[in-house]
């Protein structure tokens, strides 16, 4: 066998081309290069954190499709609550084929690469020119199948949408006029190509930072929903139910982003840690008063 030079570059290995020969190139689909450069096939299973994040991009579409839902739905509430289970319908069958398409073939596990760092996300900005003349192009998906996964699952939720979806809303949606009732379809269509260029363009990004987006964002939008919800006291919260859920909704979210930070590496530390998703709303319940804007301009007024 004829002895083959260390492969340039991050990204590059050797791969057999027949006829017991050897090349430096691009590794194959559901390969990548170990530490002597020689292309093996990832069967690793995703970790943790690989797993949490594929349900974060899991979850982005769903909460996107209850906002608009829950925006566009109007007043009447079974039209509404049959869309949004609809939806959490839509995104979990499609989150199940997509494992069973997935490698290995009709399971609901997955055989990954391991993500050792954030250039593992941008292979192609990493294509070596050993004589710096000609590049060795050896850009392939070295976190095999966490980048493309999630553009399989997109397309699988966009198709269940548009087999499911349109037909339910003609039948249940009547009270809206013909142009609102299938406004929540119409906003799919447009947040779904966003989400998808998000992940081809900021998936290393994403993949290191979704804990801390997870955290911000729900703290953000559980003061927003508060607030213009005009909730001030406990029995304000417990009125209508839909309140308690967004409520309940918005504690997942930041119960799902404390456990991504601390991946469990201590149980009884980490889960002790789920305590602290109480703590904005009870906060907000406790200094709503104290800051409404009508007391503050009635103390200003009376010189307080």
């Amino acid at each position: 066998m004829a002895a083959v030079p260390l492969c340039p570059g991050l990204y590059c290995g050797i791969i057999k081309t027949g006829n017991n020969t050897e090349k430096c190139g691009v590794c194959p689909r559901g390969e990548r290069a170990d530490a002597e450069k020689i292309c093996r096939k990832c069967e690793n299973y995703p970790d943790l954190y690989s797993w949490l994040y594929l349900g974060f991009m899991a979850m982005l579409p769903l909460l996107l499709h209850w906002f608009f839902i829950e925006r566009y739905s109007g007043k009447k509430s079974s039209s509404a609550v049959l869309q949004l289970i609809t939806a959490l319908l839509e995104c979990i069958v499609a989150a199940v084929v997509t494992l069973l398409v997935s490698d290995p073939v009709g399971t609901l596990s997955i055989h990954s690469c391991k993500v050792d760092m954030l250039s593992d996300w941008y292979t192609m900005l990493y294509n070596p020119s050993p004589d710096y003349i000609t590049t060795l192009h050896c850009t392939h998906e070295a976190v095999y199948p966490l980048y493309t996964i999630v553009f399989v699952y997109y397309a699988f939720c966009l198709a269940f949408m548009m087999l499911l979806r349109p037909l339910l809303v003609k039948k249940i949606a009547c009270g809206l006029g013909k142009s609102d009732r299938f406004k929540s379809i119409y906003a799919a269509l447009y947040f779904f190509p966003i989400l998808t260029v998000l992940q081809a363009v900021g998936g290393g990004l994403l993949y290191y930072s979704f804990p801390y987006i997870i955290l911000v964002l729900s703290l953000i939008t559980l003061a927003v929903f508060m607030s213009t919800s005009e909730i001030q006291s406990f029995k304000d919260l417990l009125v209508k139910k839909k309140r308690l859920a967004v409520l309940i909704i918005h504690w997942l979210l930041h119960a799902y982003g404390i456990i991504s930070i601390t991946g469990l590496k201590n149980i009884e530390r980490d889960l002790s840690l789920l305590l602290l998703v109480l703590v904005p709303a009870l906060f907000y319940l406790f200094s709503a008063k104290y800051t409404e804007p009508s007391r503050i301009l009635a103390e200003g007024a009376s010189g307080h």
